[in-house]
């Protein structure tokens, strides 16, 4: 069964930073990409970013490029989203998930089993 726990969120003030985490059971994380997703009040799920299995390669939605980081710990089991730059529009719930996705659509088919139960960001002065 796969479990995924994230942790980290919390209050930031806009300009500021969190780190989010996410641990992974269940499954062969070092064998399997990751991607992170948020979903804003009354909003759909939006794609953030991806990292490939060995983590050599990243990818991220224009909205966050630049100001967010994905990295990963295969011997940890651990993946990671370091926030920084925090905008009141990256106020969302954010979610780690199991296989690559790349978009906004792609995001819309991720079933809720390959998804934790997500962690709280609000940037808020």
């Amino acid at each position: 069964e796969v479990q995924l726990v994230e942790s980290g969120g919390g209050l930031a003030q806009p300009g500021g930073t969190l780190r989010l985490s996410c641990a992974a059971s269940g499954f062969s994380f070092s064998h399997y990409p990751m991607t992170w997703v948020r979903q804003a009040p009354g909003k759909g799920l939006e794609w953030v970013s991806t990292i490939n299995w060995g983590g050599s390669r990243t990818y991220y939605a224009d909205s966050v490029k630049g100001r967010f980081t994905t990295s990963r710990d295969n011997a940890k089991n651990t993946l990671y989203l370091q926030l920084n730059s925090l905008k009141a529009e990256d106020t969302a719930m954010y979610y780690c998930a199991k296989d690559a996705y790349y978009s906004d659509s792609a995001v819309a088919l991720l079933p809720p089993e390959d998804r934790g139960q997500g962690t709280q960001v609000t940037v808020s002065s």
